[in-house]
């Protein structure tokens, strides 16, 4: 009887080099990146999502990305200024904690942080992440869009769903063929941290409330050899200040 795939037995020294292998190479990647452009960003994600993070990759084609190991990219940048890749470079360290990133590019800071000011994708939420707003289905026929349009603009929810929102907690019954709730039910309140269920009704009844954002925290300017931090809303004062 041949043996299940299941039963083989991996041992831990190979995963350990193949995953000390990568580390080398992001490492030896974020120094050549570094030498390669002139400014290099450090950005927070929030809300990941990997088709969003896949379509800034296509837009900055001319450019590097490197996103998580966050530990292996702070040892390549350097630490202090004794074992810093680029003088100054080591300031950047500290904002690598987090969902965060780095992009190596020689485009000006003004373009970059006008982009990623500009740059949202509401998406749905997923189960760990505080609600952004409170949903709350009405009482009485429970309708596609759970209240979000009015009756006359919406349609009933088919009845073959109603033991799928009942296993979702959600107190549903049918009454001639049309799902109704006796109450009004709350999905979820702002600032909830939503679970599997809340995320699961959320989407049933197209909901969409987290924001995939991308915030600039710091950059390092080659040719200047610094660091500037990026406060809140300061791409928006420098497009103003362009405008004028």
């Amino acid at each position: 009887m041949p043996k299940s795939k299941r039963a083989r037995v991996v041992h831990l020294s190979k995963t350990e080099k193949k995953g000390k292998e990568l580390s080398q190479k992001v490492f030896a990647a974020v120094r050549e990146a570094a030498d390669a452009y002139q400014y290099c960003f450090v950005f927070e994600v929030e809300n990941m999502r990997n088709n969003y993070l896949k379509d800034i990759r296509t837009q900055f084609s001319d450019s590097r990305i490197f996103f998580g190991k966050t530990k292996v990219m702070a040892k390549a940048l350097g630490s202090t200024p004794e074992d810093e890749h680029l003088p100054s470079l080591s300031k950047l360290s500290p904002h690598l904690h987090g969902s965060v990133g780095l992009l190596f590019t020689s485009q000006p800071p003004t373009t970059i942080l006008s982009f990623f000011s500009d740059y949202s994708h509401v998406d749905y939420a997923r189960a760990g992440i505080r609600a952004s707003r409170t949903f709350i289905v009405p009482a009485g026929t429970v309708y596609s869009t759970g209240g979000e349009q009015p009756a006359e603009q919406d349609v009933p929810v088919a009845h073959s769903v109603e033991p799928t929102l009942r296993k979702w907690n959600m107190p549903t019954r049918l009454v001639k063929g049309k799902v109704v709730l006796e109450d009004e039910y709350v999905v979820c309140k702002e600032g909830q941290v939503l679970d599997s269920n809340q995320t699961a009704l959320l989407k049933m009844f197209g909901v969409t409330t987290a924001e995939f954002r991308v915030k600039v925290r710091a950059y390092y300017d080659a040719s200047k050899q610094e660091v500037k931090v990026v406060e809140e809303g300061e791409a928006g004062a420098d497009e103003e200040e362009d405008e004028e």
